[in-house]
């Protein structure tokens, strides 16, 4: 008997490991991503415990990495430059490892590389569904060539982003699933130390309604993250990014280190501006179709968990594939039941305590911040707050695609 067939949209992290678990359980996966060759490292990301045994399962945990720097010191800044002790992202309950997206991708690429078929430049532009698989139309650019065919696969996996190409052609439009946070964030890599800081310290700068952050790794630049509060997304795109920047951090004077690092994001040779969302569905999937990742879920950076769940939802669809047998749908709805009360509770957390962790929304977020770092700085406001902080985390530990 031929391998049932799996044509896999985007080549991002859960992409890639869903090509990866696929292949194990006898699939024939095709990868096909937009960009015309593989995507440059990204930004900054974090491994909790639901990403990193999973990862560990698919044997792939040890060429992921770690750059955490152990020696690292996080600081919270004012704007005159007054620091004092603070809680870096690696600081927090769980430790996290701290990554680049590109490092789990290209530990996921080397393994799937090798023995599968990968088209650069190729997106679909219909899927037509029927009860035994999907006709698949794809249009592929090469340079000034554009070509279209159409192929015949038994399931496809949109892993195609926050702006899925997939979602849209399976489920309709953006607009029906797409919640946005009113935040916007910008991000880059450093290319200069913070004034006043060695290169491996990470500062917060956290005022009411905008905050931003650096992170540091153990090997690489530190990573730049400004985020904002905004009642006007699609104002904030119709400026240079920047300038939206200062707008959004002003109008008070900037001070040293909140200006160098506006400066740093103007002068960098790549940066991500966007505005902040969660996607919300009632059902990830049809009976040949279905989204994985952001494209079905889209936790935000907020959460700390998108790339684990992207992760754990690859490595739980390919187990229960094979288990379901030829039995596609059944499979597909095990996968979303088991999944949903986990995602449903990250993506509650994404939009309260997460964000809120990130950026203060008004001066009682600041001062709860503030306490709860002071206690956190003595032996004995650690002990008091150690169960309230290891409940708060514990949910990002869960191993969901042990099953």
């Amino acid at each position: 008997m031929n391998a049932p067939r799996a044509l896999i949209v985007g080549m991002g992290i859960g992409g890639l490991a869903a090509a990866m678990r696929l292949r194990e359980i006898g699939w024939e996966p095709v990868l096909v991503e937009r960009s015309a060759n593989r995507r440059p490292a990204g930004y900054f990301v974090g491994l909790f415990e639901t990403g990193r045994a999973t990862a560990q399962r698919m044997g792939v945990l040890d060429a992921i990495g770690d750059r955490t720097d152990t020696g690292s010191v996080s600081y919270d800044i004012d704007r005159s430059g007054r620091r004092r002790p603070g809680m870096g992202y690696g600081d927090l309950p769980g430790g996290p490892r701290l990554l680049l997206r590109g490092d789990i991708e290209a530990a996921l690429h080397d393994a799937v590389a090798p023995r599968t078929e990968i088209r650069y430049g190729t997106t679909p532009i219909s899927l037509d569904e029927d009860p035994d698989g999907v006709n698949v139309t794809l249009r592929t650019t090469a340079g000034d060539e554009v070509t279209e065919t159409t192929e015949r696969v038994d399931l496809v996996v949109g892993a195609d982003g926050l702006r899925s190409t997939v979602r849209r052609l399976a489920f309709g439009p953006d607009a029906r699933f797409m919640r946005p946070l009113g935040h916007i964030i910008g991000a880059t890599i450093l290319k200069e130390p913070v004034p006043g800081h060695r290169p491996q310290d990470g500062v917060v700068l956290a005022e009411p309604g905008r905050s931003v952050w650096t992170f540091p790794f153990s090997d690489h630049r530190p990573g730049l993250l400004f985020n904002y509060r905004t009642d006007d997304e699609d104002a904030q795109f119709r400026r240079p990014p920047v300038e939206s920047l200062r707008r959004a951090f002003g109008p008070e004077p900037t001070g040293p280190v909140l200006e160098h690092l506006l400066g740093q994001f103007e002068q960098a040779d790549d940066y991500l501006f966007d505005s902040v969302h969660q996607v919300e569905m009632p059902t990830w999937h049809t009976d040949r179709v279905v989204l994985l990742g952001d494209s079905a879920w889209c936790l935000t950076l907020y959460s700390g968990m998108g790339a684990s769940t992207a992760l754990a939802g690859a490595d739980l669809l390919g187990t229960l594939l094979q288990r379901n047998g030829g039995n596609i749908s059944r499979a597909l709805r095990e996968w979303d039941q088991r999944l949903r009360p986990f995602i449903a509770l990250q993506q509650r957390n994404g939009r309260t305590q997460d964000l809120t962790m990130f950026v203060p929304q008004c001066r009682r977020d600041k001062a709860v911040r503030t306490f709860t770092q002071t206690l956190l700085r003595h032996p004995f406001g650690r002990r008091a707050m150690k169960p309230l902080v290891t409940r708060r985390f514990k949910e990002k530990s869960v191993d969901i695609a042990a099953v």
